[in-house]
């Protein structure tokens, strides 16, 4: 079950004008689900998105990397997203290129754009050849659907071994204009995305300059979904895609330093890192939904280090699940995060507000029972103090569990 996770009701998603979602059952891996969506921009609309770090990336990344990259870096040609399920495309070689670039040549046929003005998506199994026949034929019933208030069913859509739908929506004013976020996300496993999440979707109608777009993706994701992690492992398809709309009635915003630019931007990560938590709460087999906050570090990458190495820890994360407050798995993980000189009689960890260990030592006033108090609760803020500096950071991970093997040892079933 999520930790604390339900999914928003399609009345509270607020519809983005200059963009329509359509959805079908295309059985592309199995019949009866809902596995291809389309997402139509008005022309006028500006892109930007941030992809997978994984080497190994699938081939829609890399054509949207490729068709992101024409024109100087310029993307106002972006006319649609299509997205599928069930199959990822990766590790398809030469073929898999071939068959995601003949998916978008369908759906440019179908809107009579070019298909450099449309960017591909999958997630699913890897190394399996996409369906893209099945693609091609399920184009006309998802177009058919296209509308403005989908965002739900989109999110619904995009879903694998996610058990709730993650979408999240805002509203802001800008220069006396009102101007609408929202956003959905889907990923539950094989996330550690060191980029952004397994598949994310962010539109807003506000007047973002493109050249901007590029680095407020960048930005979003480094405060969002670049700070989770359920398992440690970054994914080949790894994507987050934001669009601008510029169908506000507001000044467009030239400078993200501007009062406006940093208006958007903060908007626009409340939403990034609701969309990005709700993956951690969704974890596969989650139990606890974890927040590790490390302060103290002489840099933020020092930090966040020593975070993931707590966040990664298999002996952690079971001691997490078990509500066993097994606590010295995190000073050890602490200690090989990999700070040289870290000087463990500085060190001070707090679990809640349980003042665990102190001076690289157990607090005299610790007892166990406190620790089991914290330990039960489905919600634990595990911090961490180094003594080093004035940087801190934080991760959001979540508990290791049964479930987690069940789930992932079943995923081709």
């Amino acid at each position: 079950m999520p930790v604390n996770l339900v999914a928003t009701p399609a009345a509270e998603l607020f519809p983005v004008p200059g963009v329509r979602w359509g959805i079908t059952e295309a059985g592309i891996r199995k019949a009866g689900r809902k596995d291809l969506s389309v997402l139509l921009l008005d022309e006028g609309s500006v892109v930007g998105g941030v992809f997978t770090q994984n080497r190994f990336c699938a081939a829609p990344v890399q054509i949207c990397r490729e068709h992101l990259g024409l024109h100087g870096g310029l993307t106002q040609g972006i006319r649609a997203m299509l997205i599928n399920t069930g199959n990822a495309n990766a590790g398809t070689g030469a073929d898999g290129l071939m068959r995601a670039r003949a998916s978008c040549i369908a759906l440019a046929q179908q809107l009579n754009v070019s298909p450099e003005q449309i960017l591909p998506f999958s997630t699913g199994v890897i190394m399996e050849p996409l369906p893209h026949d099945r693609i091609a034929a399920g184009l006309p019933a998802a177009l058919a659907d296209a509308k403005q208030d989908n965002w739900a069913r989109a999110a619904e859509a995009i879903m694998t071994t996610d058990t709730v739908a993650k979408a999240f929506s805002k509203r802001i004013t800008l220069g006396g204009a009102s101007v609408t976020i929202t956003g959905i996300s889907k990923g539950a496993g094989m996330i550690r995305p060191n980029m952004a999440t397994m598949l994310g979707f962010m539109a807003t109608d506000a007047c973002v300059s493109q050249a901007l777009m590029a680095q407020l993706a960048r930005e979003l994701a480094e405060g969002s979904f670049n700070r989770v992690t359920v398992d440690g492992d970054t994914s080949t398809n790894d994507s987050f895609v934001i669009v601008a709309t510029h169908q506000a009635r507001h000044t467009p915003i030239e400078s993200l330093d501007s009062a406006d630019g940093r208006a958007i931007k903060a908007a626009m990560l409340e939403i990034a890192q609701k969309l990005a938590q709700a993956i951690v709460r969704d974890g596969e087999g989650a139990t606890k939904f974890i927040t590790i906050r490390v302060e103290g570090g002489r840099t933020g990458q020092e930090c966040r280090q020593v975070a993931y190495a707590i966040a990664h820890s298999p002996l952690v994360k079971t001691a997490f699940f078990a509500s066993d407050p097994n606590l010295g798995r995190i000073l050890a993980a602490v200690g090989y995060a990999g700070i040289d000189d870290l000087d463990q009689t500085l060190i001070d960890l707090y679990l809640d507000d349980v003042l665990v260990a102190q001076h690289g030592g157990r607090h005299p006033a610790y007892v166990e029972a406190d620790g089991q108090r914290v330990m039960k609760q489905s919600e634990i803020l595990v911090h961490v103090r180094l003594g080093r500096g004035n940087a801190v950071d934080t991760v959001w991970t979540c508990d290791l569990s049964y479930d987690y093997v069940k789930i992932n040892a079943d995923y081709r079933s």
